[in-house]
């Protein structure tokens, strides 16, 4: 099974919990034998058993060191605290955090992952993770593959910034120079 079919079986989060910048390193690295099968918390047992399945594997206990398994979350913003910094959108993979500078961010419930990776950036403390199932009207969780498209176009979008950025220092430190 090469490294895009053990991708599809997980659940796309990009959480980084299994100890890989996301599911598709953590996907290449089973696949070269490199990482185990149990690391990924968001996924639990039940990708755990999916993945042993489909190498021929045993299922192992998920391992204790990424994490623990537990219900799906979603993350959640005191408005009324948010300053508006914009520290949480880049680090958010699928760009469920909407809003902009001095202005009140919200999450759209029905992109978000429950990574977790907008609450640490926050320097107000503003960002809490709740289970999925306590949101006022609770919305399933993101399909996998929906996840996957929404991170590819992240990742490509800042991608694309760094580049047009480091284009315009270049041309300035050209313009400078120049007599």
């Amino acid at each position: 099974m090469n490294a895009e079919e053990i991708d599809a079986l997980l659940p796309q989060t990009q959480c980084t919990r299994c100890g890989y910048a996301g599911c598709s390193p953590y996907a290449q690295a089973i696949a070269r034998g490199a990482a185990e099968i149990n690391q990924c918390p968001p996924g639990g047992a039940a990708t755990i058993a999916l993945l042993a399945r489909a190498l021929g594997r045993e299922a192992l206990p998920l391992n204790p060191a990424n994490g623990v398994e537990g219900p799906a979350l979603v993350a959640q913003i005191d408005e009324a605290r948010c300053i508006g910094c914009i520290k949480c959108l880049a680090p958010c993979p699928v760009d469920a955090i909407v809003g902009a500078k001095q202005l009140t961010h919200t999450v759209v419930a029905q992109l978000c992952t429950g990574c977790e990776l907008c609450v640490a950036p926050c320097p107000v403390d503003c960002i809490v993770m709740i289970p999925r199932s306590a949101l006022r009207h609770p919305a399933d969780a993101p399909d996998p593959a929906h996840n996957r498209a929404r991170y590819i176009a992240h990742s490509e979008r800042l991608a694309r910034r760094a580049a047009e950025q480091a284009a315009l220092i270049a041309a300035t430190k050209n313009a400078a120079g120049a007599p």
